[in-house]
């Protein structure tokens, strides 16, 4: 009886979580549609909220801005709003910054985990897996003798919460894994090894 359960559970848990993730984030899309005038939302012309127009709409308006920036006045009127930023005070630093992160992580040729470290954290003697994003710059680097690698260590299960450090490179052990599958270890809590299955099965 105990094992049907448990095999029942291993079935609809991965899957009801699954969809439970997808709905936050349609739910979040759906808030799109508060930003159109009442008499364009799908209440007004259908009578009822339809799910998923949000996302829909999102997705569309993503797809268009990409189609238009890659085209010769796209990229200059891009070019144009981002001078016009970058001459804001406040808004100019935050832009920047948050900028340079994204086109590091979506840029196709972004590397913004490069590779899979094993690295001793908090403390000497325990070891977690981590994620190289570069080396020290700036000052900081004016301060470090030695070889010195940033790092990227990020919390289990939510790996976007984290702590980015800086460690010498004598310290540090490269895993022979992709960065994907170190995520997957990460999130799994070690449960579901690397090219393997989980523990016990």
């Amino acid at each position: 009886m105990k094992k049907y359960i448990i095999t029942g559970l291993l079935i609809w848990i991965p899957l009801v979580i699954t969809l439970w993730v997808l709905k936050l984030i349609v739910d979040s899309l759906d808030n799109v549609l508060l930003l159109l005038p009442p008499e364009f939302r799908t209440e007004n012309w259908l009578g009822i909220h339809v799910p998923g127009m949000g996302a829909v709409m999102t997705l569309a308006i993503v797809l268009v801005t990409g189609l238009f920036a890659t085209n010769l006045i796209g990229a200059r009127l891009v070019n144009f709003w981002h001078e016009i930023l970058h001459r804001i005070p406040v808004v100019n630093s935050i832009y920047s910054s948050v900028k340079q992160i994204s086109d590091t992580l979506f840029s196709s040729s972004g590397q913004a985990f490069r590779k899979a470290l094993l690295v001793q954290w908090p403390h000497p003697g325990m070891w977690t897996v981590a994620f190289l994003t570069g080396r020290p710059g700036g000052d900081v680097a004016n301060h470090l003798q030695g070889d010195f690698v940033s790092v990227y260590v990020p919390t289990t299960p939510n790996p976007t919460g984290g702590y980015f450090v800086v460690v010498a490179r004598k310290d540090v052990i490269e895993l022979d894994m992709s960065v994907d599958a170190a995520l997957k270890y990460i999130i799994s809590m070690g449960v579901v090894p690397p090219g393997g299955r989980a523990n016990g099965k």
